[in-house]
This record gives C-alpha cells, structure tokens and sequence, in this order.
C-alpha cells in the first residue's frame, strides 16, 4: 500500500465504531517506520479535531484500519484543539 491511499483511510476502533479518518502520518527519522498516525475527527462542517494514535495501535490496514483498542466517545469529544466559527446571517 502506497501511503497516498493510506492517508484518507478510515479508522474503526475494535468494536467496528467509526473513529475518524487517517489525516497526517509520522515518520520515525532514524529506522523510516511509521509511529504515529493522525486522525481528523468531523464534528461539523467548521470544526475538525486531531486525535493522536500509536501505529502499535493498530491491528490490521486493509479496506479499513482497524485499531487493537476501544475508543469511547467521550475520549475522541475531549480532543477541542478546533477553532469554533460563528456565521453573522445579518446581512
């Protein structure tokens, strides 16, 4: 798998719930392997928040990539790095 099809994947915890989809990759300078990826959690259409996860945290990469361990939606809703927008409709 090319890392341009690999970015973009979406990820689903081990209880097959959607978690977010693959946004930025880390590389480890040193031995070329992948450490992290980045996940982009869509909340609505102005804030998008990053999620963190270790490469050792996934399980299998094919159609999905499927992490080894539950992510609870309290833990993916407490990720608030996003700039909130507000729309002036008073025009």
């Amino acid at each position: 798998m090319k890392i341009k099809e690999f970015v973009g994947s979406t990820v689903l915890d081990k209880n097959a719930n959607v978690v977010g989809k693959i946004d930025n990759v880390e590389f480890d300078t040193e031995t070329g392997k992948i450490s992290e990826i980045f996940l982009t959690l869509q909340k609505n259409l102005f804030s998008k928040d990053e999620l963190e996860i270790k490469f050792d945290d996934i399980q299998t990469i094919g159609a999905y990539v499927i992490l080894n361990k539950e992510i609870k939606q309290e833990e993916a809703e407490e990720v608030t790095d996003a700039v909130e927008v507000e729309l002036d409709d008073s025009e």
